[in-house]
């Protein structure tokens, strides 16, 4: 696909198939992030793949910030959770830069997943204390997203259409709302 092609028509995808995703393009996606700018190159991130059933279960139905919303994650063949080491990044005009590291790594590998045909879908709304117990994460490594991975279901689940709906994702704003010249 061409690069173009990758960033304006990736979309956020709630419904997968069980296909199995490669080793070989695992490692494509995990590459992908292992290049990505960060503060002084200081590499802040981690990411735990999680491809055992019962872990997916778990994070599925026991780490949702409200309920069980992010059960929609169980169908997914794999997740993956982005973590950073504050203590690798840095911290300029009271912004913490583990969180802008982690995110564009996170980023590169979701762009690297749907030039490959796999989907992926930002999550955030998840309890990170519940996350941390279910993975043994170390108490000084913070979680910073998560997100399915997987080749998208042909046909979507009403859950997905449901969220889809409830996210406004289709809107976009005007490049006039978004964009500034010179000056604010």
């Amino acid at each position: 696909m061409k690069f173009d092609d990758v960033i304006f028509s990736r979309k956020s995808i709630r419904s997968f198939s069980d296909q199995e995703i490669s080793d070989e393009i695992l490692m494509d996606i995990v590459r992908s992030a292992r290049v990505a700018p960060s503060f002084q190159n200081g590499q802040c991130w981690r990411f735990i793949i999680v491809k055992n059933k019962k872990n997916i279960k778990k994070l599925a139905l026991k780490s949702g910030l409200i309920g069980k919303i992010n059960f929609f994650i169980k169908d997914a063949p794999l997740i993956i959770i982005a973590c950073a080491d504050p203590k690798e990044s840095g911290r300029v005009n009271g912004q913490d830069y583990y969180l802008v590291d982690t995110a564009i790594a996170f980023q590169q590998m979701m762009l690297t997943a749907w030039d490959r045909g796999i989907g992926t879908c930002w999550l955030a709304a998840f309890n990170e204390k519940k996350v941390k117990k279910i993975l043994d994460i170390p108490k000084d490594i913070r979680v910073v997203a998560i997100s399915p991975f997987g080749y998208p279901k042909k046909k979507k689940n009403i859950y997905g259409k449901a969220v889809k709906l409830f996210a406004n994702s289709k809107n976009r704003k005007d490049i006039e709302e978004i964009l500034k010249w010179e000056t604010w």
